[in-house]
């Protein structure tokens, strides 16, 4: 499968932080926080007074404390890390401003997203929810094999369509507002790589 450009990485952490920085946000909960690499360009924003991350990957927290230096003796209070899946609310994660769903959501089986929906929009109930996913429909000009998902461990990947009945269905049910905007160069016909949902609490 070929790689795909680290320009669009790089393009959608500052999507994300942008937005992030607009909605006045001083608290930020990155779901499926992976490495840490938002979490480290959200801690050189002095807007952002208290980050944490939740990931289902031990390995990848463990890379994610070395990358933001959580393994010294002497232990940031600001940013912290967490063990668990985002299909569930945990209590000590409630109260952030703002929640991340970065390229994370198409690892989970379609049948969970009720779960996620749930724990995210109706559990932690953050003013702004952030969410950012693969567009099925250029994944042709990335060279992937017609009908086949970006990584391996993807369960779905959506189209502009579906990815826009899914958010506005989320945000009425919810009591959101949401807008989609596309990140990446875009193609007349098949749109921008990657799409991103920004709900907004009514």
């Amino acid at each position: 499968m070929n790689e795909l450009p680290s320009s669009l990485h790089e393009e959608r952490l500052a999507a994300v932080i942008g937005v992030l920085r607009s909605s006045g946000a001083e608290s930020v909960l990155d779901l499926g926080c992976g490495t840490g690499e938002l979490l480290l360009r959200l801690a050189g924003e002095p807007q952002f007074k208290r980050i944490a991350g939740l990931e289902t990957s031990q390995e990848a927290l463990a890379a994610a404390r070395q990358l933001l230096g959580l393994d010294k003796e002497t232990r940031q209070q600001r940013i912290g890390l967490y063990y668990g899946s985002f299909t569930s609310f945990m209590e000590e994660l409630a109260g952030f401003d703002a929640a991340v769903l970065l390229e994370t959501i198409e690892h989970i089986p379609p049948n969970r997203l009720s779960l996620v929906e749930k724990a995210v929009f109706a559990g932690y109930r953050p003013q702004t929810v952030i969410v950012t996913t693969p567009n099925f429909e250029y994944n042709l000009l990335h060279g992937i094999p017609e009908g086949m998902f970006r990584h391996q461990d993807h369960k779905f990947e959506w189209t502009r369509a579906k990815f826009g009945k899914w958010a506005q269905g989320t945000a009425q049910r919810n009591g959101y507002a949401v807008a989609i905007e596309a990140v990446g160069t875009a193609d007349p016909q098949f749109g921008s790589s990657t799409q991103m949902a920004f709900f907004s609490r009514r």
